[in-house]
């Protein structure tokens, strides 16, 4: 297996939780072990529950697919970006860094 093509930082309230990585083979998520030692930790979705274990998937996570925009704001981000509306992945990195709930998504560490 190759390295990742592209990685997104997670973010959950402000705070660096793990990273998700595009690779030739789908995708995988898994929690900065950091974070998981926090007391104050919470899962990015119930359906990628807190664990030291890499989620992966074929497919875009539903939960980051369902940050992205939809309708007539998904083509306003498409044509301001360039990105491709197939291209979830960079629609994700460009359009969701300051998210409306406690979940943001950075193509760089801050």
């Amino acid at each position: 297996m190759m390295g990742p093509f592209r990685t997104a930082y997670i973010y959950v309230r402000n705070v660096f939780a793990g990273v998700l990585c595009e690779t030739d083979e789908g995708y995988s998520f898994s929690y900065d072990a950091a974070y998981l030692n926090r007391e104050d930790a919470g899962a990015v979705s119930l359906t990628l529950p807190l664990s030291d274990t890499t989620y992966t998937s074929r497919t875009l996570f539903p939960f980051f697919d369902g940050l992205i925009p939809e309708g007539w704001l998904l083509n306003v981000v498409s044509r301001n970006w360039k990105v491709d509306v197939k291209d979830r992945f960079g629609l994700l990195l460009v359009a969701c860094r300051d998210g409306v709930g406690n979940v943001s998504v950075r193509e760089d560490r801050i």
